[in-house]
């Protein structure tokens, strides 16, 4: 897709039409107390529009609703084959509306447009169409059990779902949720952030028009407590996925606890190492990967890289080298296609990385905060991985710097952290490369490159990186279902037992 100028792109945001109203059962409608939120354009301060606020009186009722479409099997045991049509002609809807999704987005959130129409609306299509065209194609099991037995090991829709969404991927995350759900055959209460509501409201908008069943997906907007916990509560819904920070994700499992035991899965925070090593080879390229990895969505992203462990060595070298390519990464209006770098989500957000950055010892580059919520691509050094910056998720573009002496101390830092999400080695031993991957306590390890895998790899994280099941993949299918065993017997003296 070809990219527009920045006045095409503030005119398309001029004129649209912004949803404001939650979605249940089919239907958009007011939160029922009335009330409403203010949603801000975090780049200009400027308000978009007033939000339905909804509160555990919406919960209930679109738990009911959701409840009702799981029960009289509208959509659970309609045949893979049509649920999976339904979801491609959403991914149609959405690649046919991506334009306005992006720079719905966009304003939303921040994120440049760049971002938006080149990686996370095109992903979110992507992600819903995998999973429709998975739906028809996971089989089923035959234990092998004696000849007198039959044991089916069948997978069946886990029931209603929460999911509870964060702020920094609004549409992406909301795809990585209710595609592999919806093709499973729950029915969803989705709440997004409170910062980040539009796209998804405009998206239950597009899944109207594919023919999805009413109550099937529900749109709640509001704040956590109002909407969140009264979903984590519910005594209902059969199982919670969050994404979103550690502390708020322990939060759930409190909820289950004190409610239904319900099944809770969570992908939460990091404090992602990037390793390298003194035989890493083509040091530009390293650099250019250490800055996207860094950088890239404002550092708002949970396996960004934010501790770079770098020998001795190379450490000067590597660090002039990222702050050439660090200097390319221009901030500014999130609607110019040439932005790299648009602002943090919300004046709030914007204070708390500020307030890491005062307690900065050593700054190697940027440091610097611009009007509105803006913040330069930022290196620090740190003298320990015990300081505050290399322990804690700041979720802004600020890269610490760890120096080591040796491979096992890399290692050892690297491991040193509450977190387990992502991590990178870069190095050009290939024995290093594999032991690194293998002792590197995270997720998803990457070699000489950064990133998160794609569609097809599980993605989520060790230790408080969160636990319970994965997103993408076909794995993301088996955590909003149940395994059931359906034990035949074929016995001659089956009647008798029974008798």
């Amino acid at each position: 897709m070809d990219l527009l100028t920045t006045e095409e792109y503030k005119s398309i945001a001029a004129n649209m039409i912004l949803p404001t109203n939650a979605y249940i059962d089919g239907t958009f409608r007011p939160a029922n107390s009335g009330k409403t939120f203010t949603t801000i354009n975090p780049a200009t301060g400027e308000t978009l529009a007033e939000i339905s606020a909804c509160d555990i009186e919406d919960v209930n009722f679109a738990v009911e609703k959701a409840r009702e479409a799981f029960d009289d099997a509208r959509w659970s045991k309609m045949a893979p084959s049509d649920r999976k049509e339904i979801l491609i002609r959403l991914s149609i809807l959405l690649s046919r509306n991506a334009r306005e999704l992006a720079v719905m987005e966009s304003i939303d959130s921040g994120k440049t447009i760049y971002d938006c129409e080149t990686v996370d609306i095109p992903e979110t299509i992507n992600c819903i169409k995998w999973h429709a065209e998975a739906i028809d194609k996971i089989y089923d099991q035959v234990a092998p059990s004696s000849d007198d037995h039959i044991a089916m090991v069948m997978r069946e829709p886990i029931g209603v779902v929460g999911l509870v969404l964060p702020w920094n991927f609004p549409l992406l995350m909301l795809a990585w949720k209710i595609g592999p759900a919806l093709a499973a055959g729950c029915s969803v209460v989705v709440k997004p952030a409170a910062e980040t509501t539009l796209t998804a409201l405009y998206l239950a908008e597009l899944a109207t028009q594919a023919g999805l069943p009413k109550g099937v997906l529900n749109i709640l907007p509001g704040g956590g407590a109002e909407v969140g916990e009264p979903i984590g509560r519910h005594m209902d819904i059969d199982m919670v996925s969050f994404t979103g920070s550690t502390v708020t994700g322990k939060r759930f499992l409190t909820y289950s606890a004190e409610s239904n035991v319900k099944e809770v899965v969570l992908e939460m925070g990091g404090k992602n190492p990037c390793v390298v090593m003194e035989d890493a080879e083509n040091l530009d390229m390293v650099a250019q990967h250490v800055v996207n990895g860094a950088f890239w969505n404002m550092g708002e992203n949970c396996s960004a890289i934010s501790r770079l462990i770098v020998h001795q060595d190379l450490k000067e070298e590597l660090l002039s080298r990222i702050e050439h390519h660090a200097r390319q990464w221009n901030i500014g209006e999130p609607l110019n296609p040439e932005t790299r770098m648009g602002a943090l989500v919300s004046k709030a957000h914007f204070d708390k990385v500020c307030g890491y950055l005062k307690q900065a010892e050593s700054v190697v580059l940027g440091g610097k905060s611009h009007d509105g919520a803006f913040v330069e691509p930022t290196v620090v050094e740190v003298n320990s991985n015990n300081d505050i910056l290399a322990r804690e998720e700041i979720f802004g573009p600020v890269l610490s710097v760890v120096t080591v002496s040796s491979f096992d101390e890399a290692i050892k830092v690297a491991n040193d952290t509450d977190y387990g999400l992502a991590a990178s080695i870069f190095t050009a031993n290939a024995k290093r490369a594999i032991r690194s991957g293998r002792a590197i306590r995270a997720g998803t390890v990457t070699v000489n490159s950064y990133g998160e895998g794609d569609i097809t790899t599980p993605f989520g994280g060790y230790k408080q990186s969160g636990f319970g099941g994965r997103d993408n993949s076909i794995h993301a299918h088996d955590q909003y279902t149940q395994l059931k065993t359906i034990w035949i017997d074929l016995s001659d003296n089956a009647d008798e037992a029974v008798a």
